[in-house]
């Protein structure tokens, strides 16, 4: 019996501790359940876990930010003929790390290494035994890359990639700039290259030529769009969407001729594979309007494939000077003619002379005997040039030299550009620049003296654009004649000039028979400067050690093109020099006069809008569009009246005035011509009283003063 009831009472104990343990476990179940619903409700009410805002990070792993990129701008040639366009290159990688599945389960990783390698062989320029190599790092990577054979690939061998549906196999876009031409003006256009932002995106950057100068109008502005989107990046219809357009790039379009351009660059690298010279340049310019038809230099490079980029990063038209020799005759005699210093008849004693202890030779030593002032051009005396030099003066010359500009930088729309140096501090200095000797100077200032020839002595800037067009096609600004400063000499001295360059021709007394194109009318002047020694004192000696140039116009007696080639020591001189430049000069010059036999004759003026009623900012657009600069007269809004009316024709880069409600104001006149300072006397009408010639260096009353009816403004102008 006793034994039955101690059974019992275990049996009663293990009892109670069961239910005491179950109590337990219940309570704690409950009281971790009550954690949970606590902990659940808090998220739900604060939406915060470790002061984390739950509904923030879900948009945000829901929510895509895309950047829409701008398109860089085209660059066409004057005929709308695509130079520069953007395009898009790809760099292939291959994720190798098997974690890597996406949301259907499926591996995003290499899966067959062998096939993979055999099937991109076909296409990449890396045998299968080259891909394998680097599908199989000797370290664990999660993803590789395929050095350069798998960098640079089209959109072409990207699909056609794609189209193999290769597990792993993903790519990296690259913008990049196409340039189809190859070696075509290739430091004028310049080169556009991606660089990384501080954001650590890509974009097209210019480093060279008109890409760098222009990279704000031609590099855009990128657009966004931020959107919702599910597990399998679809956008989710119901999703918000934030939107702003891309703003594509201006389009740039050039004053470059592509036909003349290709065939240019084709007779300097005949040039430059045959002789072998240091450096070339050769432009032709249209001297009308310093419009650019065609430039280029060797050594050159190929943007596309920047092959030859290394060795010729310096754009020689702008950033090189050089003594230009003898073709700086020209300014000399035009100087000499206007001034009243130029006597073709009076005799000189040729062959050497001595001015201030040195000895000046011309190139033939012995020189022609007793020769007339007439013939010193077209023999290009350097002895008869000093004579003519000497009769001007010093202070006569300088002053001519100053007016063209020498030692100034043109301004042109190419960087880097130096501005030369012009030595003129004694007899010496003073007598060889008369022979382009101790004067250093740039192609494109060159360019623009001889632009005179063009306008009866007036410079124009050389340009290289011709118009700038919006991604729509309307034009935003177009081409200014831009004139520099006033003229430089007379009608009257182009004549002599013009008929001294075409006595240059002249097999007798001429230097530049060899130039000569028969039954066309052209004029020209050779040039072969001396190279100072890079190492000290004096010049270089050699048959070789010279810059040799040609600089032609046509036609002769009214010239408009005005073709210009340099050439530095050709390394193989197996022919003469005029012999090297003439098979450049001569087949470029007879392109450029069928070009101008075929084409329409292009006209220099523009037709003045009608502005009345605009307000002064559509005005001044419009203005721009055409080549027109808009002076506002007035502190009114919308214009009342203008002093040119509509269709009247102007000369491009030409002033137009107009009238606007309200206070007038004096503008600051510095600058300006005689013929603006009455043009805005007729229109605000006050009398003017100028004094001098040149452009305006003050004014009488200070600009910003009120103008009344009646005023008298004084007014003066300097050269």
């Amino acid at each position: 019996m006793k034994k039955k009831s101690n059974l019992k009472l275990q049996k009663t104990r293990a009892h109670g501790y069961r239910f005491t343990v179950g109590r337990i476990l219940q309570l704690a179940v409950a009281l971790v359940f009550l954690v949970f619903i606590a902990r659940f409700i808090y998220i739900g009410v604060s939406k915060k876990v470790s002061g984390q805002d739950l509904s923030a990070r879900t948009h945000q792993l829901y929510k895509r930010n895309q950047v829409l990129k701008a398109n860089r701008g085209t660059i066409f040639d004057r005929d709308g003929l695509a130079i520069a366009e953007d395009s898009h290159l790809y760099t292939i990688y291959a994720i190798l790390d098997k974690s890597s599945i996406n949301y259907k389960n499926k591996p995003e990783y290499v899966v067959n290494k062998e096939k993979t390698a055999k099937k991109l062989a076909t296409v990449l320029p890396l045998s299968k035994k080259q891909i394998l190599k680097y599908l199989n790092p000797k370290q664990k990577a999660f993803q590789v890359q395929f050095g350069s054979g798998g960098s640079g690939l089209t959109k072409a061998q990207k699909q056609k990639i794609e189209k193999m549906k290769l597990p792993g196999i993903k790519f990296l876009e690259t913008p990049s700039r196409l340039y189809p031409n190859g070696d075509f003006a290739s430091h004028i256009v310049g080169l556009a290259q991606p660089e990384y932002d501080k954001n650590g995106n890509q974009n097209l950057v210019g480093t060279m030529g008109l890409e760098a100068w222009l990279n704000n109008t031609l590099k855009g502005k990128d657009g966004y769009r931020i959107s919702s989107v599910d597990a399998s990046e679809t956008q989710m219809p119901n999703g918000s969407q934030t939107y702003k357009a891309a703003q594509n790039g201006k389009d740039v379009y050039l004053t470059i001729d592509s036909q003349l351009q290709t065939y240019l660059e084709s007779r300097l690298d005949y040039v430059q594979d045959k002789y072998d010279p240091v450096h070339m340049t050769a432009v032709v310019e249209d001297m009308k309007t310093g419009k650019i038809l065609a430039a280029s230099q060797r050594p050159t490079f190929n943007p596309q494939t920047k092959k030859g980029l290394t060795n010729s990063y310096r754009n020689i038209l702008v950033q090189d000077t050089y003594e230009p020799g003898s073709v700086f005759k020209i300014l000399t005699l035009a100087a000499a003619a206007d001034s009243g210093n130029y006597h073709p008849n009076e005799y000189y004693r040729s062959g050497s002379v001595t001015i201030g202890g040195a000895t000046i030779h011309d190139w033939l030593t012995s020189g022609w005997g007793t020769i007339p002032l007439s013939d010193a051009f077209a023999h290009s005396s350097n002895t008869g040039f000093v004579k003519i030099e000497r009769e001007m003066g010093g202070k006569t010359w300088l002053k001519y030299l100053k007016r063209f500009r020498i030692g100034q930088k043109t301004g042109v729309t190419l960087p880097g550009e130096q501005a030369g140096i012009l030595s003129f501090n004694g007899p010496v200095d003073q007598a060889v620049t008369s022979f382009g000797q101790g004067v250093n100077v740039n192609v494109m200032q060159m360019m623009q003296a001889f632009s005179s020839l063009g306008n009866n002595g007036q410079m124009v800037k050389p340009q290289f654009i011709d118009k700038i067009t919006d991604s729509d096609g309307k034009t935003i600004e177009g081409y200014q004649i831009k004139k520099v400063g006033r003229p430089v000499y007379s009608a009257a001295a182009r004549k002599v000039v013009t008929d001294n360059m075409k006595k240059v021709l002249n097999k007798q007394i001429g230097t530049g028979s060899a130039y000569k194109i028969p039954g066309e009318s052209i004029a020209i002047k050779t040039g072969t400067a001396q190279i100072a020694n890079p190492k000290g004192g004096g010049y270089l000696k050699g048959d070789s050690n010279y810059i040799f140039s040609v600089v032609g116009v046509t036609p002769a007696d009214n010239p408009r093109y005005c073709v210009y080639i340099t050439m530095k020591q050709p390394r193989r001189m197996s022919d003469s020099a005029e012999k090297i430049l003439a098979s450049i000069f001569k087949p470029v010059m007879s392109r450029v006069i069928l070009m101008s036999k075929n084409a329409k004759s292009a006209s220099t003026k523009v037709e003045t809008p009608d502005l009345k009623g605009m307000t002064y900012e559509k005005a001044k657009e419009k203005t721009k569009s055409i080549g027109l600069n808009i002076v506002k007269i007035g502190d009114g809004e919308k214009i009342t009246n203008q002093l040119y009316s509509k269709g009247q024709k102007q000369e491009s880069g030409s002033k137009v005035f107009v009238l606007t409600s309200g206070k007038i104001l004096y503008p600051n006149m510095t600058g300006w011509s005689k013929e603006d300072v009455h043009q805005f006397a007729n229109l605000a009408r006050i009398k003017v009283s100028v004094q001098g010639s040149g452009s305006v260096t003050s004014q009488s009353i200070e600009a910003g003063s009120v103008l009344k009816a009646g005023d008298t403004i004084k007014i003066s102008l300097k050269e």
